[in-house]
């Protein structure tokens, strides 16, 4: 249980970095909120 725990952070925490980094080099947060949505984001 906590093993999957820790796997489920680090994937969030992967997936926070690459959409900020993504939002640094220009692209605009409605198409990352429409990007995040259709990935079935929770």
């Amino acid at each position: 249980m906590k093993n999957t725990l820790i796997k489920s952070w680090k994937r969030w925490e992967e997936g926070k970095i690459g959409y900020a980094l993504l939002w640094l080099l220009g692209i605009p947060l409605p198409v990352l909120v429409i990007f995040y949505l259709m990935r079935g984001g929770n």
